[in-house]
């Protein structure tokens, strides 16, 4: 009895020592939860300013919340006396072993953020980039990003290496050039050719006005006369007027007796004279 009774005695003294640093703590705590939840509204209300995707304003928020009540207990106990360093340590150095555990996905989430963030596109774009990746995007998640390609085959990117790369996004564009090259014969007339061409172009209702459309020599090949024929079409209009304009212009020059001629080599057999060959037998 006379053991609890000098063991109440010291915690309760303990905690009468300890008191001015208890208040101060949960001073602490109080004002510390207050700021937690004052960030967080504030994070949430940036978020929905830039309209970020909801599944990384989850993810974000958990994690500056985890973050700030980890640093706010660390505080509490640091201030009430209670040595921290220790697991300040443990904690470091789990963290540094998860990371060079993790490094490719940490990476891949990285870039993820990255793309749900400043949104270089978005599901339904089509996207292309230097990393190879091709396609309209179906699926934008934290590590890949799901691609529908050209031929229906889908395509996994990682976004760290998308979101690294330079991307070409097909879908944000008004309108888009078409580009392609003809090759006439040397025996032709040049200004016919292109008058030809520029008026199956201009008579093509899709193709827009503005920028007018071109064609110039744009290479003397070895076995033709380059034509290079650029012109703007809407986005949605360009597969089919690229396609189409290729087949009318060559039914148009055919039409003009304008061949478009097959890459040729010219071979030159030289022989010696029969009479030169009769003298160097005699001598």
């Amino acid at each position: 009895m006379e053991k609890l009774e000098r063991s109440v005695e010291r915690l309760t003294d303990l905690v009468i020592l300890k008191m001015p640093s208890i208040i101060v703590a949960l001073v602490i705590l109080i004002a510390g939860r207050y700021v937690i939840s004052f960030t967080l509204r504030m994070l949430e209300r940036r978020f929905e300013k830039k309209d970020i995707d909801r599944s990384i304003r989850s993810f974000i928020s958990s994690l500056v919340r985890f973050a700030m009540y980890c640093l706010l207990i660390l505080t509490v106990a640091n201030t009430m006396g209670i040595q921290t360093t220790s697991f300040i340590a443990a904690l470091s150095a789990f963290g540094l072993a998860v990371g060079m555990a993790l490094q490719g996905s940490l990476s891949n989430f990285a870039g993820g953020v990255l793309i749900l963030m400043f949104r270089p596109f978005e599901v339904g774009d089509y996207i292309s980039s230097n990393n190879g990746s091709e396609g309209t995007v179906e699926q934008i998640d934290i590590l890949y990003t799901t691609l529908v390609s050209a031929d229906g085959i889908k395509v996994f990117s990682p976004n760290g290496t998308l979101a690294n790369s330079v991307i070409k996004n097909y879908t944000k564009i008004l309108s888009r050039r078409f580009q392609f090259v003809i090759g006439v014969s040397y025996e032709d007339n040049i200004k016919e050719a292109k008058d030809t061409i520029v008026a199956v172009i201009q008579s093509d209702d899709r193709v827009l006005k503005n920028p007018a459309p071109e064609v110039f020599v744009s290479d003397l090949a070895d076995s033709s006369v380059n034509l290079t024929i650029r012109g703007w079409v809407t986005k949605e209009q360009f597969w089919a007027t690229n396609n189409a304009l290729q087949e009318k212009i060559k039914i148009a020059l055919d039409e003009k007796g304008i061949s478009i001629p097959y890459p040729q080599t010219e071979m030159r057999i030289k022989q010696e004279s029969t009479t030169a060959s009769g003298a160097a037998k005699d001598s």
